[in-house]
C-alpha cells in the first residue's frame, strides 16, 4: 500500500473509531503559554510559508511557545497517518493542517475540530471569502477551519529554453491536449525528457490524471462527478484515460525516484520540458532562485483555461485542544491581510479573501488571483476536497489500476466501488 493510500485508509479508520457525537470542547478562555501546530510543510517554500504564519502569531501573542510539529511527506501522506493515530489516542495537536471540502467537513462531522464561528465573526470573513471556498469549510452552516490561500491545480509548467531547442512554440491560452502530445513528441525527438513527474509522491501522478479528466469533461462534468452523477464507463472518461495513458509514455523514466519538488528542480535545470503540478511548484521554484520567463513559465493545463481547480490548505483547531485559546488566536492571524500576503509570497498561493490587496504579489500570482475570482472554482479529488475519503482512496487505486492494466473497465470498477463505499456511513 503506497503512502497516500495509507493516509486515506488511516483517515477512514479515524472516522470509524471516533464517535458520532462531538466531545465537549475544551474551554477557549484558559490562558496557556503553548501552542502545537502540525502540518506537512517541510520543503523550502513550504517551511517559509509556515514560518510566516508562526511569525504573525508570535508577534500578536508574545511569550507563547509555538511549536512547529511538521511531518514530512508530499500532500500530507505521513502527517495524516500520524494525526489519525494521535486522534485515536485522544492526544490531538492544538492546530493542524488539512484540506478544504470533505477533508475538513469529515473532521467536523466526527467532532474532532471545533466550530470557529467566533473567528469568522471577528474578521467579517463570511462577507469577503470566495463563496465556493467559504462553503467548503462549513458544515451545518458553521465554519470549521480557516484557509491559508488557494493553489491552482490545473497548471502546466514548462522550460522555455528546452522548448525552443526542440522547435516547440511557447504554449499560450487555449492550449489543447492534441497540441500538447505533438509537442511532447517533438521534445522526445530532440533528445530531452518530455514530461517531468515527481512519482515518488503518488499525488503528482493522480493530479496529472485529474487535470486530464477536467480538460476532457469540463466544469459541468466536474460538478456531475462531485454529485456522483458521472458515468465512469462513459466515452468521455475513456477518452480522458486514453489521453492520460498517452501522456505517461512521455514521462520521465526516473519519475519514481523524484519527489514533487525534485521534479520542479529538474525542469528548471533543463532536464525536462514540461511538468504538471499545482502551483505549490511556483513557490518552490522561486525559493530555489529560478527565473520566471527564462527557466520556467506556465499555462493552464490543456483544455482547462476557464477553470480554477483549487487546492486549499486549511487549519483547524482541535475540539479538545490543550491550548484552545491560542489555537483560535492562531486561526485568527491567518486571515489578517498582512499574513495572507506574507504567506502567499512564500507559498505561491493566492488569498481567498476579496479584501486582500494582491498588488505586492508576483505577476504570476496576480494573474492566478484574477482567474480565481473570475472562473468557476472547483475542488480537487486528489487532495480529498471534492469527494469522501473512501472515494479519494478509490481514486488513487483506480489511477494505479489503469497505469498497471490500461483497462478502462477495471478503472471504472474501482471508482464504482469507491462510490458505494462512500455511501455507507462508518459505524
Amino acid at each position: 500500500m503506497n503512502a497516500r493510500r495509507m493516509a486515506a485508509a488511516a483517515a477512514l479508520t479515524l472516522l470509524a473509531a471516533t464517535g458520532c457525537g462531538a466531545d465537549e470542547p475544551t474551554s477557549a478562555t484558559t490562558d496557556t503559554r503553548k501552542l502545537e501546530v502540525v502540518s506537512w510543510w517541510t520543503s523550502g517554500s513550504e517551511a517559509a510559508a509556515l514560518d510566516a504564519l508562526l511569525t504573525a502569531f508570535r508577534q500578536a501573542n508574545p511569550g507563547v511557545d509555538a511549536v512547529n510539529g511538521a511531518v514530512a511527506g508530499g500532500a500530507g501522506s505521513q502527517a495524516i497517518v500520524a494525526l489519525a493515530e494521535r486522534l485515536r489516542d485522544d492526544d490531538p495537536p492544538d492546530v493542524w493542517q488539512t484540506f478544504a471540502g470533505k477533508a475538513v467537513q469529515g473532521y467536523a462531522g466526527r467532532g474532532a475540530v471545533r466550530d470557529v464561528s467566533s473567528v469568522y465573526a471577528a474578521g467579517g470573513l463570511d462577507a469577503v471569502m470566495q463563496p465556493t471556498i467559504l462553503q467548503s469549510v462549513r458544515r451545518g452552516g458553521k465554519p470549521y477551519g480557516v484557509p491559508t490561500g488557494a493553489h491552482r491545480g490545473n497548471v502546466l509548467w514548462f522550460n522555455p529554453s528546452v522548448l525552443a531547442r526542440a522547435g516547440v512554440a511557447t504554449p499560450v491560452g487555449g492550449y489543447q491536449l492534441t497540441a500538447f502530445l505533438t509537442d511532447l513528441r517533438k521534445v522526445k525527438a530532440a533528445g530531452t525528457v518530455p514530461l517531468c513527474l515527481g512519482g515518488k509522491d503518488p499525488f503528482t501522478t493522480v493530479e496529472l490524471f485529474e487535470n486530464v479528466l477536467l480538460g476532457t469533461i469540463g466544469a459541468e462534468g466536474w460538478r456531475d462527478m462531485a454529485a456522483d452523477r458521472l458515468d465512469w464507463r462513459s466515452a468521455r472518461v475513456r477518452t480522458a484515460l486514453r489521453s492520460f495513458g498517452d501522456l505517461l509514455t512521455y514521462a520521465d523514466p526516473a519519475a519514481n525516484d523524484l519527489t514533487w519538488d525534485a521534479a520542479t528542480e529538474k525542469l528548471t535545470a533543463g532536464g525536462c520540458a514540461f511538468a504538471s503540478m499545482n502551483d505549490s511548484a511556483y513557490g518552490e521554484l522561486i525559493a530555489d532562485g529560478a527565473r520566471e520567463g527564462t527557466e520556467f513559465a506556465s499555462v493552464a493545463f490543456p483544455g482547462t483555461d476557464g477553470c480554477f481547480l483549487a487546492v486549499v490548505d486549511v487549519f483547524v483547531a482541535a475540539t479538545r485542544a490543550d491550548n484552545a485559546r491560542n489555537a483560535l488566536a492562531f486561526l485568527t492571524e491567518i486571515s489578517e491581510p498582512a499574513t495572507q500576503i506574507a504567506f502567499s509570497k512564500a507559498k505561491g498561493s493566492v488569498p481567498v479573501l476579496r479584501t486582500v490587496d494582491v498588488s505586492a504579489l508576483s505577476a504570476y500570482q496576480q494573474s492566478s488571483s484574477r482567474s480565481f475570482w473570475a472562473s468557476p472554482v472547483l475542488l480537487s479529488v486528489t487532495h480529498g476536497e471534492a469527494m469522501s475519503p473512501a472515494f479519494q482512496e478509490g481514486f488513487y487505486d483506480a489511477v494505479a489500476t489503469y497505469i498497471r492494466t490500461r483497462d478502462p473497465a477495471a478503472f471504472a470498477t474501482d471508482l464504482e466501488d469507491a462510490v458505494s463505499a462512500g455511501q455507507v456511513p462508518p459505524r
